[in-house]
C-alpha cells in the first residue's frame, strides 16, 4: 500500500509561488472589473429601459 505522508508545500520542489500570485492578482483584477461592467450595463438598463 501506498504511504501517506503530510505534504509540506513551503518546501515543495517546483512550487512557482511568483507565479501563482501574478495569476491570483490577475483573476482579482478580472473579477474587479467584471464586476463594474455588469454594474455599469445594469444602470445603464435602468436608465434606457425603464
Amino acid at each position: 500500500m501506498a504511504e501517506h505522508k503530510e505534504v509540506a508545500y513551503t518546501t515543495a520542489d517546483g512550487m512557482d509561488y511568483p507565479a501563482h500570485e501574478q495569476t491570483y492578482e490577475g483573476f482579482l483584477a478580472l473579477i474587479k472589473y467584471s464586476s463594474l461592467a455588469v454594474i455599469a450595463v445594469v444602470a445603464l438598463m435602468a436608465l434606457f429601459l425603464l
